[in-house]
This record gives C-alpha cells, sequence and structure tokens, in this order.
C-alpha cells in the first residue's frame, strides 16, 4: 500500500502554508483568492465635494455629479461625499453580499439617513456588509451615501506620518463594487493564518510549534480552494488542534476591545468627532452580532461630541453601556497629559468626565486609563482616590529609551502614601490586533510571573481611529483555550482588576513619579499653547474665588456656574496629551489658541463682573488678591505711576501707596557695562548682560552665583532628535551647548529705583532671532524678575537659560502638582542621566542647609540641575509634525529667588503662586476698608480652589493642600457666615461621618504630608 511520505523540512512547510493564505503570490489557485466570489458594478456612483464637515441632512440635499472610479478629489481636510445606487443581482440569493470599498480617505456608511459603518483601508474595514444571506424580503435595490474625509487614519502626512500635513493631498476611491463574500473561506483563512503564527511565535524549540506545522501542511493537502466541500475535513484538523486544552496554571488573557483615539493629533479637533463616529458605529455593529464582545472607551469628551452630532448612535452607545459590552472607562474629560496641567486641571478633568459618565450612563468609573500620556505625576494617585477611582492602565512607560520597567502589576504609591494597583500590559501595546504574537508576548513579557497570573490585551486600531475588526474576534474565538497559548476570554476592566486584587499578596510597590524616558522635549515645545495654559488656569482660579464671594456677598448676583463650565471643558480639553506637550500639528495649535481666546475673552467678562459684584458701585482703584496670604507688591495702577500696595488673602484693598523700608536703586558703574541694582534683601551686580554677582543681604551676606561663573546665561543647543521631532529631546544635545555673547543693545538703565527698578538689554541669538529683557527688582521682594521677550525663528534650536549657583547638593525640589519631589543632580546610574531633561511647575529648588537658590517662572516646564547649574528650558524649534511650530515672537518671566533657610522657610512657594496670580485691579468706594474672605495658619496649607458646589445649592467648596511635606494642623479662617463645613471627596460628594470640625477660631484641620482636604461649606 502506498503511504504520503512525511517530509519534516519546516521551512518548505511553512512557507508552503504562506503561500497557500498568501495575497500576493499564487492568488489565482489559493485559498485567499477564493475570498471573494462574483462581482457586480454599482449602477450609478456620484459625488459632491465640500469644503467644510457639514451634516448628512445638509449634503443628501446638494447636487451631485457622476463620478469614475479612480478620479482624485480633495485637496487635503476637505469632504467628498458620495451617493451610491445600487441592485443586487437576483441570481446571489442565498449569498453574503458586500459592499467592496477601496479609498484612501477614511469613509463613513450613511442609510436611511443614520451612520452604519465606518470604511477605512488602513484600518481593515473595507466593505459593508448588505446581506448576510440575501433573501427576498430583504431589498435588492438601495441607495447609500458615503461620506469620505479628504485624509487618511494618521492624517496626511507630507513623506512621513509625522510630517507636516500636505496641504494639496488628493484621493480617490479605487474600488466600488458588489461582491458575493465566502465566510466560509475567511473562517478557513483565519484557522491557518493563526497556526502559521503560532509556527513562527514558538519557534523550532517547541514541540506545540511543529504540532501547528504538521496541522496546517495537512489542512493544505485536504483543501481544495475550488471545491467548498472539502473545507469540513480541514476545519475539523484546525478544530482539533484549537481544542486541545491547556492546564489550570496556564496564564490568562483579558482581551478587551478597545480604539484609542487622539482627541487631536495630525488631524483637527473637528476630524476628531468624525474618527469618534466612524469607529463607535462600526463597534456597535459588531456587538449586535456579537454578544460577548467588550468594548472599553475613554474621553467623555468624545462621548459628548458623538451625543451632540450623533444622536441616534448615541442612544445605541447607552443601551449596550447598559448591557454592559461597551464599558466607559478613565472617569476624565479627555486622556490628558500627565505632567503638566495645573492639580486642580487634574481633580477638574476628573470632576468634569466622572459627572458627564454619571449624568448619561448611571456609572462611575473605577480605574484610571490613560495609555498614551508621557509621563505621570507622583499626585495622581492620591486624586485618582479623591475621585472614586482605585485602579489604573497604562502601557507607555514600555516606550523608555534607557532603562526597563520593572513591573507589569503593581501598586503604585503616591506622594502622600496613596496606592492604586497599576497594570501595564505586557504586550505593550493598547491596539492589539487579536494575533498570536499579541498573546505569545503578553506572556513572555510579563514582568510579574510567579505574581500575577492574569493580564489585559486592549485589540483594535487606535491613535486615529478604526477599533476593532470581526477577523480580530474571530482570531481570539479560536484561541480561547489552547494548549501551547495563554488562555484567552473576553473581559472588562472590573473583571480583570478584581482577578488582580485577590492575586496581589505578591505584588511589588512603586513609589513616586513613573517618569518616562522619552519625550522630554514636551516640556518646552509649543511655548505659546503652554503659557496660555497656565494663565489661562490662574483665569479660571481666580473667576471662581470672585464669583464665590461675590455669591456669598452680594443677594442679587448669579454664579456663572454653566459659563464656567463651558471654559473649563475647552481648558480641559486643550489638556489632551498631543496638545498641551504640543506635538500636534498646525491646525490644532490655531484651534487651541482659539479656544484660549475664547477662555481670556469671556472669563475675562466673567471676572469683571464678579468684582463688580464685590465692590458695587465703586470708583477708587483697588486691588483683588486670589491667594491665600497677605502680598505687598509693586504694581500699575491704571496708567498712572508703579505703587506699592497691600492686599489681605482672599480679599480686597483698596490703593494706599506703601513706602518701602529701602527703596530700590540702580547704580551704573565704572564701566558702561556694568549696572549694580540694591533693594532689601538682594543686590546683583551685571557685566554686559550677565548676571556676575546676586548677593542675598536677608540675614547674612550670602554670594548666590558660583564663582568664575555667571548666572543668566543664555544657551543654545542643536537639536535634532532620533525621530520624534516635536517630542524628543535627547542626551546628545548637551554636547552642542553655545552661550549667546553676542550683544545688539547694550544694557541701560530703564527704572533708577524707588519702589522698582530694572535695566535693559537686547542679544542675538543668531541672524534671524534676538533676545530682549528687563531685569527688574522690586522692592519688599525677595527675587529678581527676568522679563523676556524672545523673537525666534530658529530650526531645531533649543535656547535655554543658566544659573550656576553656590549651592552643593545631591538633590534638587521641583514643584508638582499639589505639592513637590526630588530628583538627583548627579549621573550615577542610568536612572539618573536618563533624568537629563526633566519638568516641573511654578518652581525649583537646589538647597545645602540653610541656604538655597529657587527658580521661578510664569509659564514654563522644563527644567535641568545638574551638580551646580540650575537651567530653565525655554524655547525649541521642531519642525514636524508643525512645520512652523514656535516661530514668531515670546514674552515669559523668570526670577531667581536666593534664600536663607529652607525653601519652605523662606516663602518660595508663596513667591512662585504671587509670580503667576497677578493681584486683579478693582474698583472700590472711596470709603473701602481692607477685607479678606479666608485666611489660614501654618503657611504649609495653600487654599488652592474657592467655588460653588456642583450640587446649585448656594453651598461652597474649598480645596486646599499641604505643600512643605509636613505633618500639621491647620486652622481656616472666614468671614463668610459659614454655618457647617464637611469633608467630601474630589467629586464633591459628602462624607456625612465627617463633619468638619468649627472652633472660635475657625475650621481646624489635620493635614498628613502633601494631603488634599476638600470641604464643603453651607451658608
Amino acid at each position: 500500500m502506498y503511504h504520503l511520505p512525511v517530509l519534516k523540512n519546516r521551512r518548505t512547510l511553512l512557507e508552503r502554508a504562506e503561500k497557500f493564505i498568501s495575497d500576493i503570490y499564487f492568488t489565482d489557485c489559493n485559498l485567499r483568492g477564493r475570498l471573494y466570489g462574483e462581482s457586480h458594478p454599482l449602477e450609478t456612483i456620484s459625488f459632491f465635494l465640500s469644503q467644510t464637515r457639514i451634516p448628512f441632512a445638509e449634503a443628501s440635499k446638494q447636487n451631485f455629479a457622476p463620478y469614475k472610479i479612480g478620479d482624485t478629489f480633495g485637496p487635503t481636510w476637505w469632504t467628498c461625499w458620495f451617493k451610491v445606487s445600487l441592485t443586487i443581482p437576483e441570481s446571489w440569493r442565498g449569498k453574503e453580499v458586500h459592499l467592496l470599498w477601496e479609498s484612501d480617505g477614511e469613509g463613513m456608511v450613511w442609510r436611511n439617513g443614520q451612520p452604519v459603518q465606518g470604511l477605512t483601508k488602513e484600518g481593515e474595514k473595507t466593505s459593508y456588509i448588505l446581506s448576510d444571506c440575501l433573501n427576498d424580503e430583504e431589498p435588492h435595490s438601495v441607495t447609500l451615501y458615503v461620506e469620505v474625509a479628504c485624509n487618511g487614519l494618521f492624517g496626511a502626512g507630507q513623506g512621513s506620518m509625522i510630517a507636516a500635513p500636505d496641504p494639496k493631498r488628493m484621493f480617490s476611491v479605487q474600488k466600488a463594487e458588489l461582491v458575493i463574500f465566502n465566510r466560509d473561506v475567511q473562517k478557513l483563512l483565519t484557522e491557518f493564518e493563526m497556526l502559521v503564527d503560532i509556527v513562527q511565535e514558538l519557534g523550532e524549540g517547541e514541540q506545540r510549534g511543529y504540532q501547528a506545522l504538521f496541522t496546517a501542511n495537512e489542512m493544505v493537502n485536504l483543501c481544495d480552494p475550488f471545491d467548498p466541500s472539502s473545507f469540513s475535513k480541514a476545519h475539523s484538523l484546525a478544530h482539533k488542534f484549537f481544542n486541545q486544552r491547556n492546564g489550570d496554571s496556564q496564564h490568562t488573557v483579558h482581551a478587551m476591545g478597545h480604539c484609542h483615539i487622539d482627541s487631536a493629533w495630525l488631524w483637527p479637533y473637528e476630524e476628531t468627532i468624525r474618527k469618534c463616529g466612524r469607529s463607535w458605529v462600526t463597534v456597535v455593529s459588531l456587538m449586535e452580532k456579537n454578544p460577548k464582545f467588550v468594548f472599553t472607551c475613554s474621553q467623555a469628551q468624545q462621548f459628548e461630541w458623538v451625543k451632540s452630532w450623533y444622536p441616534g448612535l448615541f442612544s445605541k452607545i447607552q443601551d449596550y453601556v447598559n448591557k454592559g459590552q461597551f464599558i466607559p472607562v478613565g472617569g476624565t474629560w479627555v486622556e490628558m497629559d500627565g505632567n503638566l496641567p495645573s492639580g486642580e486641571s487634574m481633580v477638574r478633568q476628573f470632576l468634569e468626565g466622572q459627572r458627564f459618565f454619571n449624568q448619561e450612563f448611571g456609572i462611575y468609573c473605577k480605574e484610571f486609563w490613560l495609555p498614551d500620556t508621557f509621563g505621570y505625576s507622583a499626585q495622581l494617585p492620591q486624586i485618582m482616590q479623591g475621585c472614586g477611582i482605585s485602579n489604573f492602565l497604562t502601557q507607555k512607560l514600555s516606550w523608555n529609551l534607557v532603562n526597563t520597567f520593572p513591573h507589569n502589576t503593581f501598586f503604585w504609591e503616591g506622594l502622600d502614601g496613596s496606592k492604586v494597583l497599576t497594570h501595564f500590559p505586557p504586550g505593550n501595546s493598547y491596539e492589539m490586533k487579536g494575533k498570536i504574537e499579541d498573546l505569545v508576548k503578553t506572556v513572555k513579557n510579563n514582568k510579574d510571573k510567579g505574581r500575577a497570573n492574569h493580564s489585559a490585551a486592549l485589540f483594535g486600531f487606535g491613535d486615529g481611529g478604526g477599533g476593532p475588526t470581526q477577523l480580530m474576534l474571530d482570531r481570539l474565538g479560536l484561541v480561547r483555550d489552547t494548549d501551547g497559548l495563554p488562555k484567552v476570554q473576553m473581559s472588562s476592566p472590573s473583571n480583570l482588576f478584581s482577578q488582580l486584587q485577590a492575586d496581589s499578596g505578591l505584588l511589588c510597590t512603586w513609589t513616586g513619579e513613573l517618569f518616562l524616558e522619552l519625550h522630554n522635549g514636551t516640556y518646552t515645545t509649543q511655548a505659546q499653547i503652554k503659557r496660555e495654559n497656565r494663565q489661562c488656569e490662574t483665569l479660571l482660579h481666580d473667576v471662581e474665588a470672585a464669583s464665590s464671594l461675590a455669591l456669598c456677598r452680594s443677594n442679587t448676583f448669579l454664579y456663572p456656574a454653566e459659563k464656567l463650565q463651558r471654559l473649563w471643558r475647552l481648558l480641559l480639553l486643550n489638556q489632551f496629551h498631543d496638545v498641551i506637550p504640543g506635538s500636534c500639528i498646525g491646525m490644532v495649535v490655531e484651534d487651541a489658541l482659539d479656544y484660549y481666546k475664547d477662555i481670556r475673552n469671556d472669563g475675562g467678562v466673567l471676572l469683571r463682573e464678579a468684582l463688580e459684584a464685590l465692590e458695587p458701585k465703586g470708583s477708587s482703584p483697588g486691588v483683588f488678591n486670589s491667594l491665600p496670604w497677605e502680598r505687598c507688591e509693586v504694581v500699575q495702577i491704571a496708567d498712572g505711576p508703579d505703587t506699592l500696595v497691600r492686599a489681605p488673602s482672599v480679599g480686597v484693598a483698596p490703593v494706599k501707596e506703601t513706602q518701602p523700608a529701602t527703596p530700590v536703586s540702580v547704580t551704573p558703574q565704572v564701566f558702561a557695562t556694568d549696572i549694580s541694582t540694591v533693594n532689601l534683601d538682594h543686590n546683583f551686580t551685571l557685566e554686559s548682560h550677565l548676571l556676575a554677582h546676586l548677593i542675598t543681604t536677608a540675614d547674612a551676606f550670602r554670594e548666590a552665583i558660583s564663582d568664575g561663573s555667571s548666572g543668566n546665561q543664555f544657551v543654545i543647543f542643536d537639536d535634532v532628535p532620533l525621530y520624534w521631532d516635536a517630542w524628543d529631546v535627547m542626551d546628545y544635545h548637551l554636547q552642542t551647548r553655545k552661550p549667546i555673547v553676542e550683544v545688539v543693545q547694550p544694557v541701560q538703565v530703564a527704572f533708577p529705583g524707588g519702589v522698582r527698578g530694572s535695566v535693559s538689554f537686547t542679544l542675538r541669538i543668531s541672524d534671524k532671532s534676538t533676545v530682549t529683557q528687563e531685569i527688574i527688582m522690586d522692592a519688599m521682594c525677595p527675587y529678581v524678575k527676568f522679563n523676556t521677550k524672545v523673537k525666534w525663528a530658529e530650526s531645531h534650536k533649543f535656547l535655554k537659560v543658566e544659573f550656576p549657583v553656590r549651592v552643593r547638593s545631591p538633590n534638587a525640589t521641583y514643584e508638582i502638582q499639589f505639592g513637590h519631589l526630588q530628583r538627583p543632580t548627579h549621573w550615577n546610574t542610568s536612572w539618573d542621566w536618563a533624568r537629563f531633561e526633566v519638568w516641573g511647575h511654578k518652581w525649583a529648588d537646589l538647597s545645602e542647609h540653610n541656604f538655597g537658590v529657587a527658580l521661578l517662572n510664569d509659564s514654563k516646564y522644563g527644567y535641568s540641575i545638574h551638580k551646580n547649574a540650575m537651567t530653565l528650558s525655554l524655547l525649541r524649534a521642531p519642525k514636524a509634525p508643525d512645520a512652523t511650530a514656535d516661530m514668531g515672537n515670546h514674552q515669559f518671566t523668570y526670577a531667581i529667588m536666593p534664600h536663607s533657610g529652607s525653601f519652605q522657610d523662606a516663602s518660595v512657594i508663596q513667591c512662585a503662586y504671587s509670580l503667576n496670580y497677578p493681584l486683579r485691579p478693582i474698583q472700590c468706594r472711596p470709603d473701602s476698608a481692607p477685607w479678606s474672605a479666608f485666611s489660614l495658619s501654618p503657611s504649609a496649607v495653600v487654599l488652592e480652589t474657592i467655588k460653588r458646589a456642583e450640587d446649585g445649592n448656594g453651598n461652597l467648596v474649598v480645596r486646599l493642600y499641604e505643600s512643605h511635606g509636613s505633618s500639621v494642623t491647620a486652622t481656616l479662617r472666614s468671614d463668610l457666615p459659614v454655618k457647617e463645613g464637611w469633608h467630601c471627596d474630589l467629586l464633591e460628594r459628602r462624607d456625612p461621618t465627617r463633619p468638619a470640625r468649627i472652633t472660635s477660631e475657625g475650621i481646624s484641620l489635620n493635614f498628613e504630608p502633601f494631603q488634599i482636604v476638600t470641604l464643603l461649606l453651607c451658608f
């Protein structure tokens, strides 16, 4: 009897199976070539071009012209609407019928006035199912509309994905026809594909890989692509292989559909709305056919967009949320940057997001979902816990350039000791495709083997949207429990974290920030966005404080809750993790700056109205202080001279000129380029434009500038990263340092002294760029200010300013949200030198015992403090994805503050606040006396926020935090008629077991280091 030879050449058998399902080779005789049966042309296809994004109701009424397949349309960012008339042949009864559509633009199919599916070639969605099995009851003649955006899944970069968009790019439809889709062929192709992938991923050392190889080879022997009756035998072999079960100890993969959609990045905000529509309508369609399919979706802003633009789709989403299939996650308004937003902004991300999810779906998210941001603040665990969230998922630290993060599942401990259960999917992706590679990586990469036996696998096209496909679901369904692979179950975040929590006894704890060793150029790129963000955060803080006081002091004042919510939501939107970092195209920058303009204009009106309510019919100049300490500062009143004024904490005072104990004096030296300036606390000497000496005289004479060095040294670096232009600054840029020394306008006296003294000068950075600076010393002010204007027209350069100081310390301190942390000033280990460029907020400090120097700023976030050199990053000049990033004029202020004692005792924190929160002008009545609404002691505790409670009952919410890193008892005093107070969480949910302790002195509060406390005050 003849026996078939058993051949063992791994390469030939593997390539044979690969070619049998190839879409390139041998498609005339392989299985892939049988995926589609007969085709049939469309009856008609016509088109209409629109420069703007218009709704379906408007588009469907336009005049459509005939379209020929292959003709181009555009340009970039336009929209082409197609009207498609089709008739399915009668002979196709019983067949699965698809509209096959291939275009390089992103498409959306509309049927009967409703969106029904996205079509995106890059997202492997090129057909729309007209009928699963054509019967006589179904319409055979159909009219569809296809809305095609003139951009791809990742925008329209010119030459590379992250390049600036090509504004003249044209698009086309390459294929549009009716086809018979052979579902049984697709099923068999999927089985072959998974077997081939098992062979490749398990390698030559695994017996299971050879079993897959021989199974696939035998299936090729049995399968005749032209004879569907042969398929069942091949299916049986595949079924036998995939149903060989795992043992109980095998790792479990929790598969969850996902579609990460950047709220803006390589496309504008408005296009993101359509990306959400295209992606989510496809997800809903998949749910209709796959009742066990679970999809996770973050960002309340995107839900709000869909609710507004696609109400029918939103209604379906609500239904599937109720069924537990469409799962809102994250709890934030957008997936914000994890470093740059203020502490209060981070709280508002959760407040707006959680309240939206509760109002629309009746849920509060239990997990924070931030897979793609560029680092994670050490205060996030406390903020999460305060918003009812105890779990956290991300994966971005897998991008670390230098060090490999040691965990995938662990407890993350924040600045105050709060802990959250944290999971990094070991597959290192939020857009898996359900392939064997994804599952094998998930097991192999798990750094907590033996401690955690469950992991997440998020599958679906992402970043530009797209989401899961039926093919991905089919792949995962095949290997639910297959020997040699991890177990796979369709799951949810709550399921995953419940399992991880149940087995958490051996998990490790990571304390402090989660610092991403990459993308540290985003602390500086698009300086105008960062400046606007800081100033708008300040403005909204002041509007809320003034409006809250007006609400309590005026019977007629109406708190502008809806207007403030709109402005906050605009600000929060711009804190998305590709907007505030500056890693977006120029169109997004324009949109963001327009939103900031709206916040400034409308917020300015709200502030003026609140201040007028505080001091009605005022006619004399006064100031409003929104900060919780008394201030004595130099201000300019209207068009008058600079005046030294005092203002009480969180209150109002008429302007009454105060005479400084020691006026400022500015003295030109013997040499024309030398200037000496003195006030009560400091004196400094300029040699040319450089700070040669800065001596603090507050307690004892102490030189702050290092011997032989000069402060305020502008330096420029070559700034050419490896790829991610707007994102990255590389360590090697430090080797290209060049001091800026060419003087255009020598130092000259601007204000000779009194309450203010200042000098100014101009330097040439290059033949295209200059920097003009006014160095200011104010009476009674413990720091020296540097008001700076830069004309910037560089390419791949990095501008910084240096202060080499006479301080020796192994650590520097940086302000973060609701506190501060330390980072090393040495490069002993790879973990140290990977932080050659770090982020901070309003201040950084370098101190030794009893003396230090603080560097303050009003709009910068990038720092580098190495040894004794304190450096503030000022401007970058990347060319992708915005070719004109940071070009133009810039204005910003920084300050240097030498101090005796610790930075806490020297009031560095308060000074940085004062630099950022100006005293606001107000018109007082002539007989007004200064008044204060709130005061606080000790200075370790900061009253960060005063706002009306979200419950709308006229109650106030105040938020405080401990800023020194100490355990203290604080007293909050108020002249407002507070009847009772309650502790509440960051979502303003009252804790009925924790009334505030009100004494004759005020409200007594206990704080642990860096603790955030929120109170609900009732009147």
